[in-house]
């Protein structure tokens, strides 16, 4: 579909109604070349944060703006044609309040023809994401680990643990009762994972959760293999990618050097014989 198609073939509606049903599969994605291999497979395709650090070199997300937010949405959108396209919002573009959050949702989905947002956030971001989708921005919560506030959470860890599993439950629930179509839950112990899960009525995300989610999100480069700088314990490495990709620069480098590339075969005559060249 064009990036300018206002509609796909998943929508907020059919994620929603998954609940409780077959999980919903979901990848990142951001480029138009690995979007296309996402959107065969996935009923999600989300341009996560994540880019600034997988594709940027960021060392955390909170150095993405809007600008890249948008130019890589724009990006995975020719390349989505049925599945659901996500776009985060990046970190400080919806935190002031309500219409910061909606001029900016508003943007992102102008810009990059983009069904639905996601935002970090739980209680604290209800009356934000009740004011979105009273108009007409359907929003992906994310709660547990945040990346977004990882300065004032103290770093990667696990969020929901004794005592803290109340407030990692009240968000679910917040965000529920706001009106998301869909929450992630990022780090997130596995029996609270189930419990969230079967406390509220919209689809659970897992990434580091529990398999009892209504569905699971990985970022692309981590499942793949292309992302090495670390490895969190959730992701399961379906490919080795970055090490293939290795081995076939090092065997280029070293025919270009030894003269073996380019071959007769990859050169052009200075004149045609039988058939064009």
């Amino acid at each position: 579909m064009s990036v300018n198609s206002p509609v796909r073939p998943v929508m907020a509606a059919d994620i929603l109604a998954r609940k409780g049903g077959e999980p919903i599969v979901c990848l990142t994605a951001y480029t138009t070349p690995m979007a296309r291999l996402v959107d065969a497979h996935c009923d999600l395709t989300l341009v996560g944060d994540s880019l600034g650090m997988v594709v940027h070199g960021l060392p955390t997300t909170l150095g993405v703006t809007m600008e890249m937010m948008i130019l890589h949405g724009q990006a995975v959108a020719r390349g989505t044609s049925r599945s659901m396209l996500v776009v985060d919002m990046p970190f400080g573009s919806y935190e002031e309040g309500p219409a910061q959050a909606f001029a900016n949702a508003r943007r992102l989905m102008a810009e990059t023809g983009c069904a639905a947002v996601k935002l970090e956030g739980g209680q604290h971001m209800a009356d934000t994401i009740r004011f979105l989708v009273a108009r007409g921005v359907p929003v992906m919560a994310h709660i547990g680990l945040t990346p977004q506030a990882v300065n004032a959470l103290g770093g990667y860890k696990v969020q929901g643990r004794g005592a803290d599993a109340e407030r990692v439950m009240e968000d679910a629930i917040a965000v529920a009762e706001a009106g998301a179509f869909s929450v992630v839950l990022e780090k997130v112990p596995d029996g609270l994972s189930q419990r969230i899960t079967q406390r509220i009525a919209i689809p659970t995300i897992g990434i580091g959760a529990s398999a009892h989610c209504d569905g699971q999100v990985l970022v692309l480069d981590d499942m793949l293999g292309l992302f090495a700088d670390f490895r969190p314990k959730f992701v399961k490495r379906y490919g080795e990618l970055g090490a293939s990709a290795d081995e076939a620069i090092a065997t280029y480098a070293a025919e270009v050097r030894a003269r073996r590339f380019p071959a007769p075969e990859h050169v052009f005559a200075d004149e045609l014989k039988g058939k064009a060249q």
